[in-house]
């Protein structure tokens, strides 16, 4: 279901965990810091408190590149089967937007399929720009859920 709809990223991963596992990746702050942002990006998760009104802010490292923020709020938190919450860029670029990004973490068998739907983008760029984010950050958690780690 890699895909967009006009102004809508749809992506879909199956990691090779249960799904308590995977929404303990996606809600620890120790967790997100070690697979979020593209390769080569670092990540520091200054606020992560997901649940329902709580908030989150990250610093990112490009490797070559300015540290800069985003942060959001959380709409819903269903453990472990959804999470919602609204993606800002602290400073944003003219061309961005808050939009809100789902995640649905579905089990099968003993892996999980996570749909992510982020939207609604003001520009294709930056569907792109999300999709290849998004992309290279579940490629990394990829990684470290088929190693155990």
């Amino acid at each position: 279901m890699n895909q967009e709809r006009s102004g809508v990223l749809e992506l879909a991963w199956v990691l090779d965990a249960p799904r308590e596992r995977i929404f303990s990746m996606l809600t620890e702050p120790t967790e997100v810091a070690r697979w979020w942002g593209p390769h080569g990006f670092r990540t520091v998760v200054t606020e992560l408190e997901s649940s329902v009104g709580g908030g989150y802010r990250f610093a990112m490292q490009p490797p070559d590149g300015d540290l800069f923020h985003l942060s959001g709020e959380f709409l819903e938190v269903d453990p472990p089967g959804r999470l919602v919450f609204t993606f800002r860029w602290d400073e944003p670029h003219p061309d961005d937007r808050e939009t809100t990004v789902t995640l649905s973490l579905n089990a099968v068998g003993d892996t999980t399929e996570v749909l992510l739907v982020q939207g609604e983008f003001a520009t294709e760029e930056r569907v792109a720009l999300h999709r290849n984010g998004w992309t290279e950050s579940f490629e990394k958690l990829r990684e470290l859920v088929g190693s155990g780690s």
